[in-house]
């Protein structure tokens, strides 16, 4: 099975940053889902910008996938990176074919889940109006939403398989519109999540497409070994000195005791933090 990961230096470049720097314990995890997914039997492409297809050639990353492909335009072809930071995502899934899994580079998969005619996503999330808002809450220039359900629970992203194209040519291009057209303001999160989260179930919910997960919402912190997410343990990290180098260590030596011909890119990471 063909996955892609996906990095866009846009938003980012909003925030005034001159060029990409991603943190350790980010790099190790890009590093992992990468070669683990190659190992359990698939192929990857990171698809990106000029400026992160540089970067990972740059600092010696571009053996990690099986291509990088520049596939997500500098500029976003004009949708507000502030607004819609994950939108990359929706650009690159566009660009290739299906089946294909879009895979976040914080995602780990250690045991692949069986690929089917389903829509897989990595769990449901609930509705809440301070996330989740009705479809009255969004303002767009012109893009006018389709009578999509507001009751069918939104997907999380962080892993998605897609397996077939008319499935995805429809839901990137209503979530593609939508970014275009949306009009500026604050509520940049609840504008994303849409955008991602929430269309691509309610195109599923629309169109009849069956869909399943690899976990369930209820029981996400739970103990399990199939999937790593980062998720909201970057903050942590970052607050947490003592957590950023234990998790740093654990990855370091899964890097190496697993994947002996990639050890030198612990070596990379390590000299990038010095």
């Amino acid at each position: 099975m063909n996955a892609i990961h996906i990095a866009s230096f846009a938003p980012a470049a909003a925030k005034g940053k001159k060029e990409p720097a991603v943190e350790d314990f980010d790099l190790y995890c890009t590093a992992l889902s990468a070669l683990q997914w190659r190992k359990n039997g698939g192929t990857i492409t990171m698809c990106c910008d000029r400026a992160f297809a540089e970067y990972y050639k740059l600092i010696g990353f571009e053996s990690l996938w099986d291509n990088i492909n520049v596939c997500v335009a500098d500029d976003l072809e004009g949708i507000d990176p502030l607004m819609f930071w994950a939108g990359c995502k929706l650009l690159a899934l566009r660009e290739v074919d299906a089946p294909v899994v879009m895979l976040d580079t914080d995602f780990i998969v250690w045991n692949n889940p069986q690929f089917g005619e389903e829509i897989i996503a990595a769990h449901r999330e609930n509705i809440s109006d301070d996330i989740y808002p009705p479809l009255s809450f969004f303002r767009t220039k012109s893009h006018i939403i389709p009578d999509f359900s507001e009751s069918v629970l939104p997907l999380n992203t962080a892993f998605l398989y897609i397996p077939d194209n008319d499935f995805k040519a429809f839901y990137t291009g209503q979530a593609i519109a939508f970014m275009k057209s949306a009009e500026k303001n604050d509520d940049f999160l609840k504008y994303m999540v849409f955008a991602e989260q929430r269309l691509v179930a309610m195109c599923a919910d629309y169109t009849g497409t069956p869909v399943k997960t690899l976990l369930d919402k209820d029981v996400l912190f739970r103990p399990q070994s199939d999937f790593t997410h980062l998720w909201g343990a970057k903050q942590a990290m970052r607050d947490h000195p003592e957590l950023r180098r234990d998790f740093v260590a654990r990855c370091r030596a899964r890097l190496i005791n697993d994947f002996h011909d990639y050890a030198y890119i612990a070596e990379i990471i390590d000299g990038l933090q010095a």
